[in-house]
């Protein structure tokens, strides 16, 4: 086999005679079934990457230095974790064209002798970016109840030193969560050739994917349910003394929660997909072809929609956050030497018109607070 020789061989992994890989995720099928891959979708699936490349490496660089243009002094304290939500997606993004490569070559991964340590880390910072995305979103979520149910007893948790911490332990669990990719993810030899492989019939492996996939979304999902369920009741039960705070806070958890149901939307089919299939290979179930079909396409159209989500958060920021559109106009003006009207960021509604942590060190009690809501 010459170069082929020092990896594993298709054997390794107990694959069958048919091998299913989109170029990012697979899974083995009985050899008695033949599973067509999408018609076209060693041309259309590259494309899209490659789209998904483009839009979100240059929409999360736009939001990382709109944000950052203001410095720590002029920011908000849910800039933090804008910042960080947009860093992880970046990072992600630049892995795609490996995977677009792959992909338009039907699966193989020819790399080279760097092949390897590019499957491993590609894979890793997909588990990364998608354990970090759903962690910062619930801290989002408790970070709105805070504010609204739990105002006056949530200023040392609503500090800006404590929301840094917050994203720091975030990245930590999120970096730790992601290393089985790069345990049980290797270059090998697979029906079409060299291909970056997910050892799926590792038994451990197995039911640690299927634990993550339980506790690292739908448990911050049932989180994220509730920080909003009992937002929603006492924004009802209670009337706020400044009508104009009342709307800025209202407008700023449509903000938090359009990114939310954009996060579920994109992830809740590959999730269900991949639980599904991980089901069904811990408990040996004897599926029938049309519904291994079904499983394959499934994941590979589900993939997808859930990448896309890296490109969805900045058209969110810049078409529904007042806030961010104004600095980021703000900043197109300073670059291009226009004269800049004054004018104040926290004066109408925005994504969420909270200060740093100085606001909350000020007199005037809530109804200052309420103010800067």
């Amino acid at each position: 086999m010459g170069a082929f020789t020092d990896y594993p061989s298709y054997d390794d992994y107990n694959y069958t005679d048919y091998f299913s890989n989109d170029g990012i995720f697979n899974f083995s099928v009985p050899g008695d079934c033949i599973v067509s891959h999408l018609r076209g979708s060693h041309i259309f699936l590259p494309i899209l990457y490659y789209l998904i490349f483009f839009i979100g490496f240059l929409g999360n660089l736009f939001v990382i230095t709109v944000v950052g243009s203001k410095g720590r002094k002029g920011g908000r304290l849910v800039d933090t974790f804008v910042v960080n939500l947009a860093m992880a997606d970046l990072v992600f993004v630049l892995t795609l064209p490996l995977w677009a490569i792959s992909t338009s070559q039907g699966g193989v991964w020819d790399f080279g002798y760097g092949g390897d340590l590019l499957c491993k880390l590609s894979s890793y910072i997909i588990a990364v970016n998608r354990f970090s995305n759903i962690f910062f979103l619930t801290c989002m979520s408790v970070d709105r109840y805070l504010a609204v149910v739990k105002l006056m007893d949530s200023r040392y948790l609503r500090s800006s030193r404590c929301i840094r911490a917050t994203c720091v332990g975030v990245w930590v669990s999120s970096l730790l969560l992601g290393i089985p990719s790069l345990v049980y993810r290797r270059v090998g030899l697979s029906s079409v050739g060299l291909s970056c492989l997910e050892d799926n019939n590792s038994p451990f492996f197995l039911g640690l994917s299927l634990t993550m996939a339980l506790l690292t979304f739908v448990l911050p999902v049932l989180i994220i349910v509730l920080c909003y369920g009992t937002i929603v009741v006492h924004l009802n039960q209670h009337c706020a003394a400044n009508p104009r705070a009342e709307a800025r806070r209202r407008h700023s958890l449509k903000m938090v929660l359009s990114i939310i149901i954009a996060f579920v939307v994109s992830w809740l089919p590959f999730n269900i997909f991949k639980v599904i299939i991980i089901g069904s290979q811990l408990s040996n179930a004897e599926l029938s072809c049309d519904a291994l079909t079904w499983q394959t396409h499934g994941l590979q159209i589900s993939c997808c929609l859930a990448f896309l989500n890296s490109c969805v958060n900045p058209a969110i920021y810049f078409f529904l956050d007042n806030h961010f559109r104004r600095r980021a106009e703000g900043l197109y003006k300073t670059c291009t030497g226009k004269p800049k009207l004054l004018q104040s960021y926290n004066s109408s509604a925005s994504f969420t018109n909270v200060g740093t942590s100085e606001s909350f060190g000020t007199t005037g009690g809530r109804t200052q607070l309420q103010t800067m809501e």
